[in-house]
């Protein structure tokens, strides 16, 4: 998907959106079709199908 706008905030959770060394700033790694992207961008409800929370602590609330 490239470089985000990011209008919802929702993309610094999601474990897709990484920081690229060579582009020197964070981006998602899923490539959103034509239609997908047109819909992020320009429809203010629209909820990315590939967002997963990155949550760091899943792991330890499954070893109690």
């Amino acid at each position: 998907m490239g470089k985000n706008k990011n209008k919802s905030g929702a993309c610094e959770s999601c474990v897709n959106y990484v920081f690229d060394d060579e582009e020197e700033c964070y981006m998602c790694m899923v490539s959103l079709d034509e239609d997908e992207m047109y819909r992020f961008y320009n429809e203010p409800h629209y909820a990315c199908p590939y967002y997963k929370l990155d949550d760091e602590y899943a792991v330890v609330r499954k070893q109690n």
